[in-house]
């Protein structure tokens, strides 16, 4: 599933992180491809402020590094297993770069960077 209104987030590729299947789904690709997680919760002003910034610095081709939006209010059995999963703290905002099978980038708050994501 993909963002269909911009309201949520001007980036139309990135994909709505729903399920644990979706989660097992990614890690699998991202033994071929590494894949991004954005962790937000829509009801804190600093993770909006970080979505604004991500979506501002986001200028990865398509498809070069798949985008996964996860709605951790909405869908927080989601968020707990990824924790549990990459064995790291919930954190909100969070970005995630999942490679191998692995999360090899996961910071919080202010010290979120897509520059640093992509330098892993």
């Amino acid at each position: 599933m993909f963002f269909s209104s911009k309201a949520l987030a001007p980036k139309e590729d990135w994909i709505i992180l729903c399920s644990v299947e979706q989660v097992n789904d990614l890690i699998l690709q991202s033994h071929s491809n590494p894949v991004a997680i954005l962790k937000h919760s829509t009801r804190c002003s600093v993770s909006r402020a970080v979505l604004k910034q991500v979506v501002a610095e986001w200028e990865v081709p398509v498809g070069q590094i798949p985008f996964y939006y996860l709605d951790l209010l909405q869908y927080r059995e989601v968020s707990n297993y990824i924790a549990e999963t990459f064995q790291i703290i919930h954190q909100s905002p969070q970005l995630l770069l999942i490679r191998e099978g692995k999360c090899v980038y996961n910071e919080s708050h202010g010290d979120i960077s897509v520059s640093g994501l992509l330098q892993k």
